[in-house]
């Protein structure tokens, strides 16, 4: 499909620079794309009675990291050039890979030192190798440190990576360490939240438990890829960068229970829905599942796994746009987006969210 077929206008106005507080204050509009009404206003606060007993939500519990590196370039006989490099996925214990600026400017084996005098576990700097280049400024650096040597020194040089539409207009600061941040993350890795999640309380909770809706967790470690643009013309022509994911075979068997007896698995989030995606067979079962993942979902893929989606306002042209519309129909997202602009909605990660119901095919 051409990628322009996903484009649409967005006011400065309605980009979130802040969360709502509280956080299930937030706006939620319901999309049913098979149902009266087509559109119906609601705050995420209201989502016990807009499922059912028997349902299902599953979280991604990945925990957001400081994986927004600043530092300097050394290389012998070449003045010192400054480098920012975002983490976006582990390797091993001693590598990632990160996506660098500037990324024509720094070559294999080129030595990278982070931080600043005084931190890095007291040895002045985080200091890091290239050991592999690749397209759109990507590298693989080697640290010095490894494992939770490497992670300490991480969370002591390194800041949290807000999304470009929010760093382009204030400064990080260190009510977004935990902002940006869900109250269930667990598993740290990700260097994005999985922003559907940031609208829960425990007060949510506490209600959604007493209406009979079940809770679950996955694991994918967001990374930075989804914060890139998509550059191709048509979307056969997009790359997308894998992440690593977790199912259990627990919460496989839960979720596979669910659908036995007639439930419906409400995902909480885009991130939830390409593992669970990934983890299900052609026939619909849900199987333990753990790995890196790529899938690219856009209009004409069928879904096996999940029957609503709750998520957030995605940007034009993103490859998350081309999934919802994928979810609900790209006709019935126009016609949602439109509405939720006009009406003030507030989008992208701090913004308000959606509730989303599968469009038959």
């Amino acid at each position: 499909m051409r990628v322009d077929q996903f484009d649409f206008d967005l006011p400065d106005e309605n980009i979130a620079l802040r969360p709502m507080s509280p956080r299930d204050q937030a706006r939620l509009l319901v999309v049913r794309p098979d149902g009266e009404p087509l559109l119906e206003d609601a705050r995420v606060c209201d989502l016990p009675s807009l499922l059912k007993a028997g349902d299902a939500l599953v979280f991604n519990d990945t925990k957001v990291i400081p994986a927004q590196l600043e530092g300097v370039r050394l290389r012998d006989g070449a003045e010192r050039t400054p480098v920012s490099a975002t983490l976006h996925m582990r390797m091993d214990a001693s590598r990632w890979k990160a996506f660098a600026r500037p990324g024509k400017r720094i070559k294999l084996g080129d030595r990278i030192e982070f931080g600043h005098s005084g931190n890095a576990c007291l040895l002045g700097t985080l200091g890091a190798f290239v050991e592999e280049k690749g397209e759109a400024g990507e590298v693989t650096l080697r640290f010095d440190f490894s494992g939770s040597a490497l992670d300490e020194a991480i969370a002591t040089v390194g800041h949290i990576p807000l999304p470009p539409y929010i760093a382009s207009k204030r400064d990080e600061d260190e009510k977004d360490r935990t902002d940006y941040q869900t109250m269930y993350a667990k598993e740290e890795g990700a260097v994005a939240a999985p922003t559907a999640g940031l609208h829960f309380t425990p007060d949510l909770f506490a209600r959604l438990d007493a209406a009979g809706i079940e809770r679950h967790f996955v694991t994918l470690h967001v990374g930075a890829g989804t914060f890139l643009p998509v550059k191709a013309e048509d979307t056969a022509d997009h790359k997308m960068h894998h992440e690593i994911g977790h199912v259990s075979r627990a919460t496989a068997s839960a979720l596979n229970a669910v659908r036995a007896r007639g439930g419906r698995i409400v995902s909480v989030g885009t991130t939830s829905l390409r593992l669970l995606e990934s983890a299900t067979t052609e026939a619909g079962e849900i199987q333990p599942w753990s790995g890196a993942t790529d899938i690219f979902i856009t209009p004409g893929y069928r879904f096996r796994a999940v029957d609503v989606l709750m998520t957030n306002f995605h940007l034009p042209k993103s490859t998350l746009f081309m999934l919802v519309s994928a979810f609900a129909g790209l006709d019935t997202m126009r016609a949602a987006y439109a509405h939720a602009i006009a009406d003030g909605y507030r989008f992208y990660s701090y913004g308000d969210a959606s509730l989303l119901f599968r469009k038959d095919t």
